[in-house]
């Protein structure tokens, strides 16, 4: 009976789509970019971008994509979400992903101020024609009003 208890409670774990939270998962959360947060974006500014290749600890050859942001507006952020797309060469999207570009720890990024941001891609499907990706704003944190 005990045996049996364990037995199904590991298949209700370990199964497919079950309750817990992978890596992935945790990617899938987004800031918010309601009607405010839209409004907003016009103000963040996303320059200068570069990519290289570089290889990973586990000899894994990965794509960076680095660039400033800039804060052209008058209110100060917590956190700002980007959407990276990259294309094939009939200009379809191959792979489209989400990063928020600060640690929870970071300063504000208050009105106008620059920041350098790198994020990495391990995976990039073969059919990418190797251009430089589309990159938008997706969402936003609002830092705390002043008064």
């Amino acid at each position: 009976m005990g045996a049996a208890t364990i037995a199904i409670a590991l298949v209700g774990v370990m199964w497919p789509g079950g309750e817990r939270r992978t890596p992935a998962r945790l990617r899938e959360s987004h800031l918010p970019f309601g009607a405010a947060e839209q409004a907003y974006a016009v103000n963040l500014q996303i320059e200068n971008l570069a990519m290289k290749q570089a290889e990973s600890f586990l000899n894994q050859e990965i794509t960076i994509l680095s660039g400033q942001i800039y804060n052209a507006g008058n209110d100060s952020l917590a956190n700002v979400e980007i959407t990276v797309e990259f294309s094939d060469e009939l200009g379809q999207v191959v792979l489209r992903e989400s990063r928020t570009l600060f640690t929870p720890q970071a300063a504000p990024f208050k009105a106008a101020e620059r920041r350098d941001f790198e994020v990495s891609f391990e995976h990039i499907p073969p059919s990418w024609n190797v251009q430089k990706p589309a990159v938008r704003v997706s969402g936003m944190l609002f830092g705390a009003k002043k008064e």
